[in-house]
């Protein structure tokens, strides 16, 4: 396909292990016929037994554990990354792994996260409608297009008849955190043409808290004992979240050789997160008592100060319709469309826009955001016979036109509206988080038009060969044309080698072109609330402080890896690759605003996306199992290792000049990643223990004078779950993550703040997670 991979080849009701190699795969080959163990490129699958034995409803966590180079930040009190949470392959960022559904590209976030990046919202696909996960770890653009410089994640909705309902309850040790969750799916057969699957699905966390007193709020309540200040005065943790989805799969046959098939996605989200607190003693730019404002002080509302409520409540669509079918036996082709949105509206409770004073309301609507994508894909696949080949050479061609769209809708007029307090130093804008402006509003296009082919050849019966090429022109910048060679050579039945180079890219989307935000943030040393301007690249100050047009990030690719079964139940594979990333898109360093140039909005300092870094990405993935019988049971063990070091070989706007940039970069994440687990059945019993183990990285967070660091050492967790089979069709199963209740060691530079535990950390830092879950299958 164009963009996608055909996810609909596949027989239905496959699902496997990563380990079980025979398994069918339908990602990376357009071949009809590509087992695991015999794709050009390594390929994990994960079947639904192992998807849902990991305890959470969030997608994000499901593939930090079963993928060992996955990454994903909990980042509360972040803004909108508390709730999209940032998730890495291979250390990259997050916009550069493709996300399919069904084979289908799955529309992004309206969010632009951590340093820009616009990567697809993964909590908004319901996990127990999933029947299985192949993970590409491999660069992919020239198969399948923009984004998939890490590799390509494919989500295969279940189409199964019959059907499931479960039910899990699940609390922290501390006592908080409390989630509820409900998930039903069933699958009709269509007479014999076909099946329709409808899945729903409801889920809420209460917030947790991993907070001390802020040190000065302590002194403040010492100063003022006649107030009841409260403690905390404001909370580290996850947020309150609900979400609610629903869905469909539908496959059906209108005749021998045509098929109409089709998915929709539907999903709401609602949160809260909490703000920094404002010190009534220390946030003069809320509580100076003010000439325009006689006889009215910001104490008369918050006397203990106040902790803005962030907001975020989000809505999500994707639907899929097409047609396949056949013609001979040759010949294969596939025609769909598709359209996914994404929209965020945002609000703030608990607040002020103290620039207006009296006149100021104290819960604001902020605004909403918006990614709206259209795809129309058309594919042919030939299967061409030819004396010389082993095989026949199996030749797709095909073409893509996609358009996407990021809009931004203002927020109440009194959320960033700068009022007549303003001129004697009271702040504008909703405090904790300014709401979008009627300047920031607008609606921003991009169109790509792009063809392809990709050839796959079985030279002899050990060895194949594959070529693909893509040709793809966007409206914003122009064209982009990208090639990958593989191959894989079998020593015998059981061990093979394979290996790929391919260039790869990353267009940068409307958002990331046209749109301009404003954010706020208290300094550690200061404790004084300070207020920053991401501007747009074509901005003219942003111009007049080096910014250039946005271009596409470009990728070259290199991997080879060993793979091998045996019939002692022993398999398994070893990777290594090389990624080397030009033109890497970042956040330029912070700039103050040049005297004499209008400031209304007081930005202690802006700064604008750019084409900052050259990277290069080395490492190693380790996949192994090893299933035997052990007295009455079933043993099965597994083993994922990555290893994964970036560095930074040069800046566009010079390291010297950007130096936390490149450090983040390089150190953010660990460099070693892996997880062991083990799983004992037994009659209607099964155990399962899981090690999971992440090396040193290196916090970092924002200051009003630059960013300050902090390194981690490495932490290790221990899950455990039992399984009862009630009956045939009803399973209880009780765990617990992180059993031994382990923390990490304490964020010291953000004391001041009251965190305990860094908000960047990549794995959870609310310690032991208990949870139970009764599932009905039939």
């Amino acid at each position: 396909m164009a963009a996608e991979g055909h996810a609909q080849a596949a027989p239905a009701g496959t699902a496997a292990a990563p380990t079980h190699l025979d398994t069918m795969v339908v990602t990376g080959t357009r071949g009809s016929n590509r087992t695991q163990f015999d794709t050009l490129a390594p390929v994990d699958v994960f079947s639904q037994e192992e998807i849902q034995a990991i305890e959470s409803s969030d997608l994000n966590d499901v593939l930090a554990q079963l993928v060992p180079s996955f990454v994903v930040q909990r980042m509360p009190m972040n803004d909108g990354l508390v709730f999209v949470r940032p998730a890495t392959l291979r250390g990259l960022s997050p916009d550069q792994t493709l996300v399919l559904v069904n084979g289908r590209r799955f529309h992004r976030s309206a969010l632009l996260g951590a340093r820009g990046a616009q990567g697809p919202d993964l909590a908004q696909i319901p996990v127990h409608a999933i029947q299985r996960i192949e993970v590409l770890r491999d660069g992919a653009s020239a198969q399948y297009g923009s984004d998939a410089i890490a590799g390509v994640i494919n989500i295969i909705l279940d189409d199964r008849v019959g059907g499931e309902v479960s039910l899990g309850l699940s609390e922290y040790s501390e006592g908080d955190g409390r989630g509820r969750k409900v998930g039903a799916r069933h699958g009709f057969a269509l007479g014999d043409a076909g099946s329709l699957s409808l899945f729903a699905d409801w889920d809420k966390s209460d917030a947790t808290s991993r907070s001390r007193q802020r040190a000065d709020a302590i002194a403040f309540q010492n100063a003022h004992p006649e107030l009841d200040v409260p403690n905390p005065v404001q909370r580290w943790g996850q947020p309150d979240l609900e979400n609610r989805h629903a869905g469909f799969n539908l496959n059906l046959a209108l005749n021998d050789s045509l098929d109409l098939y089709g998915f929709g996605l539907f999903g709401h989200s609602e949160g809260l997160s909490d703000f920094n607190w404002r010190n009534p003693d220390g946030t003069a730019s809320v509580y100076n008592p003010s000439s325009v404002f006689p006889g009215w002080d910001a104490r008369s509302l918050y006397p203990t100060g106040f902790s803005p409520k962030y907001g975020n409540e989000q809505d999500d669509l994707q639907g899929v319709f097409g047609l396949r079918g056949y013609i001979g036996e040759r010949w294969r082709w596939d025609v769909s469309a598709s359209y996914g949105r994404n929209e965020i509206d945002y609000s703030l409770d608990n607040a002020i826009n103290a620039s207006l004073g009296p006149d100021s309301p104290t819960s604001f609507y902020l605004g909403r955001l918006s990614q709206t994508e259209k795809n129309v894909n058309a594919d042919v696949v030939y299967s061409l016979p030819l004396a010389a080949l082993d095989g026949p050479l199996n030749i797709a061609f095909g073409a893509e036109a996609r358009e996407e769209t990021y809009a931004v809708k203002a927020g109440d007029p009194a959320s960033y509206a700068i009022g007549p307090g303003a001129a004697t130093g009271l702040a504008g804008g909703a405090n904790g988080a300014p709401g979008f402006s009627d300047t920031n509003a607008g609606s921003w296009s991009q169109r790509s038009r792009a063809a392809y082919i990709d050839v796959e050849a079985p030279i002899t019966a050990r060895w194949t060969v594959g070529a693909a090429t893509r040709y793809e022109h966007f409206s914003a910048f122009g064209e982009s044309i990208d090639g990958k060679l593989s191959t894989r050579f079998a020593f015998t039945p059981d061990v093979a080698i394979r290996g790929s180079v391919s260039t790869g890219f990353r267009a940068p989307t409307p958002g990331q072109l046209y749109t301009q935000s404003t954010q706020q943030g208290l300094d550690t040393v200061t404790l004084q609330v300070f207020t920053t301007g991401r501007l747009s690249p074509s901005d003219p100050l942003a111009v007049q402080l080096g910014a250039q047009p946005l271009k596409p990030e470009q990728s070259r690719t290199a991997s080879l890896g060993l793979t091998w079964k045996t019939d002692a139940g022993f398999s398994g594979s070893v990777d290594v690759y090389d990624i080397k990333v030009t033109d890497r898109f970042s956040q330029s360093a912070a700039f103050a605003v040049p005297a004499g140039t209008p400031n209304p909005l007081r930005f202690t300092s802006v700064s604008f996306y750019t084409n900052d870094f050259d990277t290069t990405t080395r490492g190693v993935d380790v996949v192994g199992s090893y299933t035997t019988g052990l007295g009455a049971g079933r043993l099965n063990t597994t083993l994922g290792y990555n290893y994964n070091q970036t560095t930074v070989d040069s800046g566009r706007t010079g390291v010297a000049t950007n130096d936390s940039q490149r450090r983040i970069f390089e150190e953010r994440l660990p460099e070693h990643k892996a997880t062991l687990s083990s799983q004992y059945e037994i009659g209607r019993w099964s155990v399962l223990g899981k090690l999971r183990y992440y090396g040193a990285w290196t916090d970092s967070s924002g200051n009003a004078t630059g960013d300050i660091f902090q390194r981690f050492g490495a932490m290790s967790f221990f899950d455990l779950a039992v399984s009862y089979k009630v009956t045939d069709q009803q399973t209880l199963r009780i765990g617990a993550d992180n059993l031994f209740d382990r923390y990490p060691d304490e964020a010291s530079f953000q004391a001041s703040r009251g965190l305990i535990y860094s908000r960047n950390a990549p794995y959870d830092t609310d310690g032991r997670n208990v949870y139970a879950e009764y599932r009905i299958r039939y």
